[in-house]
């Protein structure tokens, strides 16, 4: 058939995108052969790493675990009405061990599916697929990203985890397409970098500080000053400078080179007691303190980049800085960080196990 002007018309049903299929099973079809469900989920974070395997074999039947490396938070899932039954077993074998947790909580009704279950092709596929369109939505986010997974491989890896927890969380009966909930989410995650890395307040108060900006140069063709910021800001000129101090820590801690690289291979040279003055020995006693705490902070070059121990020490080391220099203390420092002081006083204790290990070798 030919339209009025003599092209040929095309049938509308030909322009329906035909569904996706992984592993032969339509995407549609394979959400639903493993519906999400309702379960009451027990969150925590411990002193020192578990003892995985031996930590699983114990939990009760029905009852799973899951480790979230990158944020080092445990979650155990059981069936609805199990919550704190969980909880109070959780914190009894930890406590039988040794093991401090922190931040431990119990949520009711939390819907997901694990990603295990779907058929093993179809999730393969479903990946494969939907990596590089997800690194192809993350363009825009790349500037926040690269702050955080400078390495392409990690990013990769970071994607894949990305699409797993879509998978996990997807609720297939809410007739949005698993791609479009993909893509709300991979940004809201991107974000979630800053505050697991840096603190809730923090990363939340620098991102609306761009976005102001950001507004203010669209509509103006020029940075704004500190009080046309406020005031577009909706905020007093004191609270901005507080704010702005807030992100120019945060902004200072990632500028910390040594905490990527390997401080103790610089050397640091100390002019003969004897010879200098005392005000200059005073300077070079700082700079071997705060070169051993940046050294304690460091990650372990033994340790897997999964683990806790093998990712910078950030928070343990704003802790003892803020604290010791900073003149701040630790519940001013909590509440700028939106983090807990149970939390800040675990990665600083960290830092104190190494940073006594750094001041003995130089006592040597």
């Amino acid at each position: 058939m030919t339209s009025p002007t003599g092209s040929t018309a095309v049938d509308p049903a030909a322009r329906v995108r035909q569904p996706l299929v992984f592993g032969g099973i339509p995407e549609a079809e394979g959400f639903a052969r493993v519906p999400i469900t309702p379960r009451d989920r027990v969150h925590f974070r411990v002193d020192r790493e578990l003892p995985l395997e031996e930590f699983r074999a114990a939990l009760p039947d029905r009852v799973a675990v899951s480790f979230d490396s990158g944020e080092g938070l445990y979650r155990v899932d059981g069936d609805p009405g199990q919550g704190s039954v969980l909880a109070d077993w959780v914190r009894a074998w930890c406590a039988g061990r040794g093991i401090t947790t922190v931040g431990l909580r119990a949520e009711t009704d939390v819907r997901r599916r694990a990603p295990r279950d779907l058929p093993p092709s179809f999730l393969d596929e479903l990946c494969r697929h939907y990596a590089p369109v997800s690194l192809k939505r993350l363009q825009r986010n790349m500037s926040t990203i690269r702050m955080h997974l400078p390495d392409s491989d990690d990013l990769t890896q970071q994607v894949y985890e990305w699409i797993l927890k879509a998978v996990g969380q997807f609720d297939e009966s809410k007739s949005v397409p698993f791609g479009a909930f993909l893509a709300t989410q991979l940004s809201k995650w991107v974000h979630d970098l800053g505050r697991a890395a840096h603190g809730r307040t923090a990363a939340d108060t620098e991102n609306k500080q761009q976005k102001a900006v950001a507004a203010f140069l669209a509509e103006h063709q020029r940075r704004p000053s500190e009080k046309e910021l406020a005031a577009y800001m909706g905020q007093s000129v004191a609270t901005l400078r507080r704010n702005s101090q807030t992100v120019a820590t945060l902004n200072g801690l990632r500028n910390l080179q040594s905490l990527d690289g390997a401080p103790d291979a610089a050397e640091i040279l100390i002019p003969d007691s004897h010879e200098a003055p005392d005000e200059i020995m005073g300077e070079a006693e700082q700079t071997l303190l705060s070169h051993a705490l940046t050294a304690a902070c460091a990650p372990d070059p033994t340790a897997r980049r999964e683990q806790r121990a093998g990712q910078p020490n950030v928070l343990g080391w704003a802790t003892w800085y803020l604290t010791t220099w900073g003149g701040l203390t630790k519940t001013q420092l909590s509440a700028d960080l939106g983090t807990s002081v149970r939390n800040m006083n675990v990665h600083a204790d960290r830092v104190e196990r190494a940073l006594k290990a750094q001041l003995a070798e130089l006592v040597d």
